[in-house]
């Protein structure tokens, strides 16, 4: 359970970092909203964080945590915000991937 509650909170990661990039896009009233939405995302990624890491050691918790923040950070950049998707970027993010899979097949 407390996996999936970390996957959760890497997802929230995720949204609060898109939240970030949409609130320097954008001025006024829409500005508050992504601030907002930046706020409550970061509250909800930190408590899942929190939950989870009550019973799975904090070096992998948070390893994993920051790790999913980073690969959907970087594909909400690619997909969402148009940066590019070179072949370096795409290299180093696969290898990313692997190496927060293998810390949750090594952890106990």
């Amino acid at each position: 359970m407390n996996w999936i509650l970390l996957i959760i909170g890497g997802l929230f990661e995720v949204a609060f970092a898109a939240c970030l990039g949409k609130f320097k896009e954008t001025s006024g009233i829409d500005s508050k909203l992504w601030f907002g939405g930046f706020l409550v995302c970061l509250f909800i990624s930190m408590f899942l964080l929190i939950k989870a890491s009550k019973t799975l050691p904090i070096g992998t918790a948070y390893a994993v945590w920051t790790g999913i923040g980073a690969v959907g950070t970087v594909l909400v950049g690619i997909f969402y915000f148009n940066e590019p998707a070179t072949f370096w970027r795409v290299f180093f993010l696969s290898t990313l991937i692997l190496s927060i899979v293998g810390l949750k097949f090594v952890t106990h």
